[in-house]
């Protein structure tokens, strides 16, 4: 089993269901008492938050960066940046470490094109829907055309993950509102939607959607477990 690291703390509430998601699939695939060999470097949110609302990505790809580099230091043998937006800075991520980077996008790339489906929408941060970095990967990689909500949609998707979900509020107006966002996604041609925020899973479930739910944290999470169990994994 290589040792699993977890760039964490963005936020820690979905960070903790990484955690949580990882060792239970490790316990299934191994059974006993068995668990995930792993180390995670957590970050103070409120300081990521900031500056990414600045816009000072090259501030937050440094800080990645430094991130990175300790969790290899302290034994990781791949790395998972528990976060859809600080993607924005994986390649860069990438190449200033040894070890392989597992992208958000290509566990949930790969599995809505083994469904055969094309035309998807995006839910995240203003930054992921708005932001190439994972649109572009999941078209030039896995041949799919991706879709985000209307403006005034994308500003309520936003608000009620900085504003809630990072806080671990979860509350039914809210549900409701991503219910419409997606039922309105559908109705514009989408087979299917991508939770596109590890935060999301927190607040909306398959029966919430009128098309298939992809859920970036579960597919990252278990394509983890995936690449540390491989045989013959260098």
């Amino acid at each position: 089993m290589r040792t699993i690291g977890l760039l964490g703390g963005m936020s820690w509430e979905s960070s903790a269901h990484y955690y949580r998601l990882i060792n239970r699939a490790v316990r299934e695939r191994l059974g006993g008492t068995h668990s995930a060999a792993s180390v995670m470097v957590s970050v103070d949110f409120a300081e990521i938050e900031a500056l990414q609302h600045a816009g000072e990505w090259d501030a937050l790809t440094e800080r990645m960066i430094a991130a990175a580099r300790q969790a290899e230091r302290g034994g990781a043998e791949l790395l998972v940046v528990c976060t859809n937006t600080m993607h924005r800075m994986a390649d860069g991520v990438q190449a200033a470490i040894g070890i392989p980077l597992l992208h958000i996008a290509d566990p949930v790339g790969s599995a809505i094109a083994a469904q055969g489906l094309t035309r998807v929408g995006l839910l995240g941060t203003g930054f992921t829907m708005e932001q190439p970095f994972l649109r572009d990967r999941l078209a030039q990689r896995h041949g799919l055309e991706v879709i985000v909500p209307e403006a005034a949609d994308r500003q309520d998707v936003h608000r009620i993950i900085y504003d809630e979900l990072v806080r671990g509020i979860v509350t039914e107006e809210s549900r409701a509102t991503y219910r419409a966002v997606m039922a309105r996604l559908a109705a514009a041609g989408a087979q299917a939607i991508i939770l596109g925020c590890t935060e999301i899973m927190l607040l909306v479930r398959d029966e919430d959607s009128p098309v298939p739910l992809f859920d970036t944290t579960e597919l990252h999470a278990l394509a983890a477990v995936d690449l540390a169990l491989a045989q013959g994994a260098a």
